[in-house]
C-alpha cells in the first residue's frame, strides 16, 4: 500500500526571471511575490497557461515559459477554484503570505514544459 498523497496537477506560465528563481530553488519551490503581486496564480489546465505564457510573457518579457507541478489535492482544497473569464480559464488564489506552505506541498519537481520567444 503506497503512503504517496494524491496530488494534481498545475501549470504556471512564467517569464525568464521568475523560472531563473525557480531554477535556483532546485526546481522545488516558486519564488516570494513581489509587493505589488498578493496572489500567485498557478492554472488549471495547460491550455491556458500556454495561452498567458505565449501572449503575455513573450510581449511583456520576451520569452514565456509553460511549467507543470503536482501539489497535495487534500491542501489545494483550501483554495476555490477562481473562473477568470471563459469556462476554462481557471486558477487557484494563493495569497503571497501562505506561499511558503504552498511550496511545501509540491510533490517532485516543477518542469518546464514549453517555451516561448
Amino acid at each position: 500500500m503506497s503512503s504517496q498523497p494524491a496530488t494534481t496537477a498545475l501549470w504556471r506560465p512564467t517569464g525568464p526571471k521568475e523560472l531563473d528563481l525557480v531554477r535556483q530553488s532546485g526546481w522545488r519551490a516558486w519564488p516570494p511575490r513581489l509587493p505589488e503581486q498578493p496572489i500567485f496564480y498557478p492554472v488549471l489546465n495547460e491550455d491556458y497557461a500556454i495561452r498567458i505564457a505565449r501572449d503575455w510573457n513573450v510581449k511583456h518579457d520576451g520569452a514565456g515559459y509553460v511549467t507543470r507541478f503536482e501539489v497535495e489535492s487534500e491542501f489545494l482544497s483550501r483554495y476555490p477554484v477562481q473562473q477568470a473569464g471563459g469556462r476554462t480559464i481557471l486558477e487557484l488564489w494563493v495569497p503571497a503570505e501562505e506561499l511558503d506552505e504552498f511550496n511545501a506541498h509540491i510533490v517532485g519537481e516543477i518542469r518546464l514544459i514549453h517555451e516561448f520567444s
